[in-house]
């Protein structure tokens, strides 16, 4: 976008699966990740140690097809499912902040 007009630009913005970036400014480079993010249908979770805060630097990526209790537990290790009673869960998947949760929760 460091080359066109404002009437280009808003035609480019319009077009579908299209985000205009400038590199030059570093504008728009948040739109542009979360698309790549809609697009790859990814999620992050984030764990939270027992007593402790959440980690917001490190989230576990998992894809949204494959994002149950089950599917995070073995992306991390898989000796942990055969240990596993409930997860504790909080955000928009359960409807009490926290919520003790098996394994199939998505």
């Amino acid at each position: 976008i460091d080359q066109i007009s404002i009437q280009e630009l808003d035609i480019v913005s319009r077009i579908p699966h299209c985000v205009p970036i400038s590199a030059h400014h570093k504008w728009n480079f948040d739109d542009l990740l979360e698309k790549i993010w809609e697009y790859l249908a990814l999620v992050r979770v984030y764990t939270k140690p027992k007593g402790q805060l959440p980690d917001y630097t490190a989230p576990v990526v998992v894809k949204q097809t494959a994002c149950s209790v089950e599917d995070f537990c073995n992306k991390l290790h898989r000796s942990i499912m055969k240990e596993f009673k409930i997860a504790i869960v909080w955000g928009s998947s359960v409807k009490h902040q926290p919520q003790k949760v098996g394994k199939d929760h998505q």
